[in-house]
């Protein structure tokens, strides 16, 4: 179990100021056109079971941390497909090897403690020609910005925001973990107001390389 109450009682709030700055079209986008069985790592408070398409026959919606568990089982109650809420981490995923169609990560990568085994996780539950669709927000194309970051995750970012680091190339490491990207899209969100460290975001979607 990881708990981070305070960080969970910021997030519960903060992620719905950000589905109404646009985060929600974001969410619908990422999981538009999924179908079979799919793996959620991080689920948090549950708020992207709402926009998965009927064709949708199972999620697994993992989240270690307690509290945003709890909304999130509240939210699968309520979701369009069904919807299974469990505690776990992202380099123990529950299931067997290629047991899932697709896996779906939203702002997840940036928090885990080892991103290349979170992702040789979801590589192993994957079926060979299975998808992971990520959204994520990376290290920034900007020299100043990526300076920025760097102070960032070196001093109180990681611990206000839930072991959150800013910095991280994450479509780099999707790639070195033997995925083949399809799509990847490089924008800012939220795409108005002042630049933060969180600020650049990529979202697109890798192939685990094989058939089946």
């Amino acid at each position: 179990m990881t708990s981070h109450p305070v960080f969970a009682r910021v997030y519960a709030r903060l992620s719905v100021l950000m589905d109404r700055a646009g985060m929600a079209e974001r969410r619908r986008a990422l999981v538009a056109g999924l179908s079979g069985r799919v793996v959620e790592v991080g689920a948090g408070n549950g708020l992207t079971f709402a926009h998965y398409p009927a064709e949708v026959t199972e999620v697994v919606a993992v989240e270690p941390e307690p509290r945003l568990r709890a909304a999130a089982a509240v939210a699968g109650r309520r979701a369009p497909v069904p919807v299974q809420v469990v505690d776990g981490l992202a380099d123990a995923l529950p299931g067997a090897d290629g047991r899932f169609d697709a896996a779906v990560v939203c702002l997840v990568l940036c928090t885990v403690p080892d991103q290349a085994a979170a992702l040789a996780e979801i590589k192993r539950v994957l079926r060979p020609g299975g998808r992971v669709r990520f959204f994520e927000h990376v290290a920034a194309e900007q020299p100043g910005m990526r300076r920025a970051q760097r102070v960032a995750d070196a001093t109180l970012w990681p611990r206000l925001f839930g072991g959150c680091h800013t910095g991280r190339d994450t479509a780099a490491a999707i790639v070195a973990a033997g995925f083949v990207p399809d799509e990847l899209e490089r924008f800012r969100f939220p795409p108005t107001g002042p630049k933060s460290p969180a600020t650049p975001h990529i979202r697109g979607t890798a192939t685990r390389p094989g058939t089946g």
